[in-house]
């Protein structure tokens, strides 16, 4: 499959079973484009939205809006694991907790948090990864790093299980607030399902399957969607050509940041910054048409 452009947005809703690489390369294969960046991984037993840009779209990563994240979560009570998820083996099992306990751990796990990452993470500790490391036996000490985790909601208790909708910052572990609400409540708790329903303004009912992006069925998302978080600024000729020279052009609008479009087709020429009375292009995208 080839579109007409390769820059652009691309939300896929990945399923049980593959990284997110795999995503990863199954749109670089069926868009024939090698440049693709992502906002978030999920670990592989974890479902739902990946935000992929693609092309020269892959520079506006660091501007895309990915906050909150919102994930559909589903805790086994009762048992904790080396991992902090279904994938680990079982290191503690305990009473499972009253509801009273669950609720005083959710507030306290509420707010801005040090939180500890998993033993089985991406975390590096003087050079080495920390599940390289717990793979053969050894336990790094992992600092503690501040996150934001704002909302519990749609809480409900089944015996044993506990499922909940959290909204967090970025770099939350998830299953690391599984494992700690065990631990606060004086019980044990590790993650057995995790869905990521939203990134951002970006969301999952929007996202294309890997079935249909492996058939040549999904289409390739304008760059100008990776930034509807900010105000949409259009443009004449003139500021147009100075914008893909990366020359400043007249400040329009008060906002700190915008997206520059091309008047006539109506494209995505440039992320810019308000710097005194100009817009400042900080990513130039492509030529007008």
């Amino acid at each position: 499959m080839r579109a007409e452009t390769t820059d652009g947005l691309l939300l896929v809703d990945k399923p049980a079973g593959m990284t997110s690489h795999d995503v990863v390369l199954a749109a670089r294969r069926a868009f024939g484009e090698s440049r693709i960046g992502h906002a978030g991984t999920l670990d592989p037993f974890a479902t739902g939205l990946l935000v992929l840009l693609l092309g020269r779209a892959t520079r506006l990563l660091p501007h895309l809006d990915g906050v909150p994240k919102e994930y559909e979560a589903i805790l086994s009570l009762g048992r904790e694991t080396d991992t902090d998820d279904l994938q680990g083996a079982v290191v503690r099992e305990a009473e499972p907790p009253t509801d009273a306990a669950i609720a005083d751990a959710i507030a306290r796990l509420t707010g801005a948090l040090e939180q500890v990452p998993p033993a089985y993470s991406a975390k590096r500790v003087a050079g080495r990864r920390a599940y390289d490391a717990a793979r053969s036996g050894v336990t790094l000490e992992l600092a503690a790093v501040r996150v934001d985790v704002f909302e519990w909601r749609e809480i409900q208790r089944d015996a044993d299980v506990l499922r909940a909708v959290i909204s967090c910052g970025g770099g939350t572990y998830v299953r690391a607030l599984a494992r700690d609400l065990g631990r606060l409540t004086g019980s044990a708790a590790h993650l057995t399902a995790l869905r990521r329903i939203r990134s951002g303004p970006f969301s999952v009912s929007d996202a294309v399957t890997v079935e249909s992006l492996r058939a040549g069925e999904a289409s390739l998302r304008p760059a100008l969607d990776a930034l509807p978080s900010i105000p949409h600024v259009r443009v004449g000729a003139e500021d147009a050509e100075r914008l893909l020279r990366g020359i400043a052009v007249t400040r329009t609008d008060g906002a700190s940041s915008a997206a520059l479009i091309d008047s006539r087709s109506g494209a995505l020429l440039a992320y810019a910054e308000g710097v005194g009375g100009t817009w400042q292009p900080r990513v130039v995208m492509h030529k007008v048409g």
